[in-house]
C-alpha cells in the first residue's frame, strides 16, 4: 500500500494548484492523509482525484472544510492517528504515545519541518509542506510504504 502523506498546502495563498512534482508522488496511491492546514475545501477535491482522502482540521482551515480534529483508522494493519498540532518538540514522542495509546504511527503537521522519528512503541511522522517550506531547504511529502500489516518505508521526498 502506498500511503501519500501531506501537511500545511495552505490554498489558496501557497498551493494555487496540485504542483506538478506533488502530482508525481501522487500517481498510484492507494491512500492520501493531509494532516491539516489544507485551508480551503477544493484542495481535498483535487487530491481526491488520485485516492481516497483522510483529512483532520488544521488552524487555518476555513469552517466550510468540515473534518475532525483528530483522526484514528487502520491502514493495511498499521493503526494509524493523525492530528495537525502535536505541540512542541520536546517530549513530543511521550505526549503522542500517551494521546494515543494504540496508534503505531502518528501523522502530525503545524510545524511545517519534516520529521520521522521512532520512540516508546510509536512512530511520529511529519511530511512537512509541499508550498510552504519557511525555514527548510524544499517544499515535502511524505510517502510511505506498508506491507503485510507492517510499515516498511517512510520517506520524505523533496518536491520543490
Amino acid at each position: 500500500m502506498k500511503v501519500v502523506v501531506l501537511a500545511d498546502t495552505h490554498a489558496p495563498r501557497r498551493w494555487k494548484s496540485c504542483p506538478a512534482r506533488v502530482a508525481e508522488e501522487l500517481r498510484g496511491a492507494d491512500v492520501i492523509l493531509h494532516a491539516g492546514d489544507v485551508c480551503v475545501p477544493s484542495v481535498l477535491d483535487e487530491l481526491r482525484a488520485y485516492a481516497p482522502v483522510h483529512v483532520v482540521k488544521g488552524n487555518n482551515d476555513v469552517p466550510e472544510l468540515i473534518a475532525p480534529e483528530t483522526l484514528e483508522l487502520d491502514l493495511g494493519g498499521v493503526k494509524t492517528a493523525m492530528i495537525h498540532d502535536s505541540g512542541p518538540a520536546r517530549g513530543r514522542i511521550e505526549r503522542m504515545r500517551r494521546r494515543f495509546p494504540t496508534a503505531d504511527l502518528v501523522v502530525f503537521g503545524h510545524s511545517h519541518i519534516p520529521l520521522d522519528e521512532a520512540d516508546e512503541g510509536v512512530r511520529i511522522f511529519n511530511p512537512g509542506s509541499p508550498t510552504d517550506r519557511r525555514r527548510q531547504p524544499h517544499g515535502t511529502v511524505g510517502v510511505l510504504r506498508i506491507d503485510d500489516g507492517a510499515l516498511v518505508e517512510a520517506r520524505i521526498v523533496p518536491v520543490t
